[in-house]
C-alpha cells in the first residue's frame, strides 16, 4: 500500500501490523461521517436514484408486494455477488439444484446459501428496522454464506485475527489498501454497525442511498474476515433497504458488469474519503437496476401474453395457472408444480403435456421419470446479460 495514495486523515489511521508483518501498516478506518456530504457533481445522480427508488416503492405497494423483486432477481443476487469474488455458478445450475437435478458442486451450494439468506433475513429486516444490524447478525450472515466453502481457514462467523490486505494477490507488498490490524477489527466493525443502526445524525442528514453507500465502503474497509467480506458488504445494501421502509434493490448484477468502477470507487472512499465516487456509483447503480427491472418485468408481461394466445387455455385450469408460477420457476419440476397449484400429480402433469404442446415448456433431461422441464423463453429474458437487449 502506498502512503502516497491517503489523504492526511487516513494516514493518521494507520497502525503497525503484528509480526510477520511488522514492516508495514494497516488502517484503522474512521467512524462514517454522521453530517450530510458533499455531493456536488453527482448531485443529479443522487437525486435520480432517490426517484427511483420511490418509483419501484410505489409499483412495490400497488402490487401488494414489499419486495416487488421475486425470486428469480434475489438468485440473480446470489450468482452475482459470489462471480465477483471468484465464486462461479450459474442461474441455471442454481436453479437446477434448487430442484435437486444438478450435482452439489461447493461453488452452487455457496451461492444456493446466499440466496436463501436474503430471502430469509431481508422480511427481517423490513419487520425490525435499524435495530437488526449488530454483530450477531453479520456473524450469522458470514456463517450462511461461508459454511460450504471447502478453502476457508477460519470459523465462518468468527472475526479474523489475521492480518489481510487488498490486492496483490500473496505478496503485501503490491497490496492496494490494507484494512485494520486484527486488534483493531471488533472496534472498527462496532462503528460500522453503529452508524447502520442510525444512532448519530445520519439519518436526518443523508439519504438512504449515502448510508446505503458510505456503509458498504466502510465495512469493506474494516474487512472484519479473512474471507467472505465483499459478499457480506453487499447483502448489507438491499439490508439497508428493507430496514428503511423501502423496497429492496439487489445491484450485484451492475456492480459485476461495472467491476472496475466499483473498485476505484471504493478506492476514493476508503483511501481519500471522497464519499460521493461511492454514492455516484451506488446511485448509477440503482437506477439502472431499477431500468432494467421494468424492461425484465415488462418483457415477461408481453410473453406471458404471447404464451395465452398459443392455445385455449380454460380459466381455472392447471395449465393456465401455471402460466403464473413459471416466470418465477422458469425451471419447474411436476412434483413442484403440484405442491405450488394445490393439485393431484397427474393434474400437473396434464398441465406440463399441455405447456409443452405449446412449446412454452420444454422438457430438460431427455429421462422418463424425474423430468424437469424448462420456460426457455423467459429464461432467454432473464439470463441475458445486465443491460443488454432482449433479442427475439
Amino acid at each position: 500500500m502506498n502512503r502516497n495514495d491517503l489523504v492526511h486523515a487516513v494516514r493518521q489511521q494507520l497502525e503497525r501490523y503484528p509480526e510477520p508483518y511488522d514492516n508495514h501498516y494497516g488502517v484503522v478506518p474512521l467512524a462514517p461521517p454522521e453530517i450530510g456530504t458533499v455531493l456536488g457533481a453527482i448531485a443529479h445522480r443522487h437525486m435520480a436514484a432517490i426517484a427511483a427508488i420511490a418509483q419501484v416503492d410505489q409499483l412495490a405497494h400497488s402490487f401488494n408486494d414489499p419486495y416487488y423483486i421475486g425470486r428469480i432477481l434475489v438468485r440473480q443476487e446470489a450468482v452475482s455477488s459470489s462471480s465477483i469474488e471468484g465464486t462461479y455458478s450459474t442461474l441455471d445450475e442454481l436453479l437446477g439444484l434448487e430442484e435437486q437435478i444438478e450435482e452439489d458442486r461447493t461453488e452452487a451450494l455457496q451461492v444456493r446459501d446466499y440466496a436463501a439468506l436474503l430471502e430469509h433475513i431481508v422480511p427481517m429486516a423490513r419487520e425490525r428496522g435499524s435495530v437488526i444490524f449488530d454483530s450477531g447478525l453479520i456473524a450469522d450472515i458470514h456463517r450462511e454464506v461461508m459454511r460450504h466453502d471447502p478453502d476457508y481457514r477460519d470459523v465462518p462467523g468468527e472475526l479474523r485475527d489475521c492480518v489481510v490486505w487488498i490486492g496483490g494477490i500473496r505478496n503485501i507488498g503490491q497490496s492496494t489498501y490494507n484494512p485494520a490490524p486484527p486488534a483493531h477489527v471488533p472496534r472498527a466493525l462496532a462503528d460500522c454497525l453503529s452508524y447502520l443502526r442510525d444512532e448519530g445524525m445520519q439519518a436526518m442528514a443523508q439519504s438512504v442511498v449515502e448510508r446505503m453507500a458510505i456503509a458498504h465502503a466502510h465495512f469493506e474497509a474494516v474487512h472484519p474476515f479473512r474471507d467472505g467480506n465483499g459478499r457480506v458488504g453487499r447483502l448489507l445494501m438491499p439490508l439497508v433497504m428493507a430496514a428503511n421502509g423501502h423496497a429492496p434493490l439487489y445491484l450485484s448484477p451492475y456492480i459485476e458488469a461495472n467491476k472496475t468502477r466499483y473498485i476505484e470507487a471504493l478506492k476514493a472512499a476508503q483511501q481519500r474519503l471522497e464519499w460521493a465516487e461511492i454514492i455516484g456509483f451506488m446511485s448509477d447503480a440503482i437506477v439502472a437496476t431499477v431500468q432494467e427491472l421494468h424492461i425484465t418485468r415488462q418483457a415477461l408481461a408481453e410473453l406471458s401474453r404471447n404464451w395465452q394466445n398459443r392455445r385455449r387455455f380454460r380459466a381455472g385450469a392447471a395449465s393456465t395457472r401455471a402460466l403464473d408460477i413459471l416466470p418465477a420457476y422458469p425451471m419447474i419440476t411436476a412434483g413442484r408444480l403440484a405442491a405450488m397449484l394445490g393439485v393431484a400429480f397427474p393434474s400437473a402433469n396434464a398441465a406440463i403435456e399441455q405447456l409443452l404442446d405449446a412449446d412454452i415448456l420444454r422438457e430438460r433431461t431427455g429421462y422418463r421419470r424425474n423430468r424437469v422441464f424448462i420456460a426457455h423463453e423467459a429464461l432467454h429474458i432473464i439470463n441475458r446479460p445486465f443491460g443488454s437487449d432482449i433479442e427475439g
